[in-house]
């Protein structure tokens, strides 16, 4: 696995995480910015009304909002992340994403 970022154009430049996807009719769109043996950094973009369904994960995960509001199911426990506020995902926890409105959010998931 490459220890350097996916897309060298992102390398040692500011840019706005929030327009590093853009949000596309009926669809999620998600693009990798980061990937390594150590984890994964990944910015995602929900039309209103889409989501991921219940899954687990072996490894812990940061949410952070960038646009909007999502709604962030842990262990069977619903949560409203908004804008600018973030929430953890403990590793092998069941865990679901909703967008009932476009919501845009930082996924950093940490091996």
């Amino acid at each position: 696995m490459s220890e350097t970022p996916i897309h060298e154009d992102l390398i040692a430049r500011p840019l706005k995480l929030a327009g590093l996807a853009s949000y596309r009719e009926h669809s999620i769109v998600s693009r990798e910015i980061v990937k390594k043996a150590t984890g994964t950094v990944t910015v995602f973009a929900f039309d209103a009304g889409e989501g991921l369904s219940e899954h687990t994960a072996p490894f812990d995960a940061l949410v952070y909002a960038l646009e909007g509001q999502g709604e962030i199911m842990i262990s069977k426990v619903w949560h409203t992340v908004k804008e600018g506020e973030m929430i953890v995902m403990p590793a092998n926890h069941p865990h679901a994403v909703n967008a009932d409105k476009r919501f845009k959010m930082l996924l950093v998931l940490v091996k």
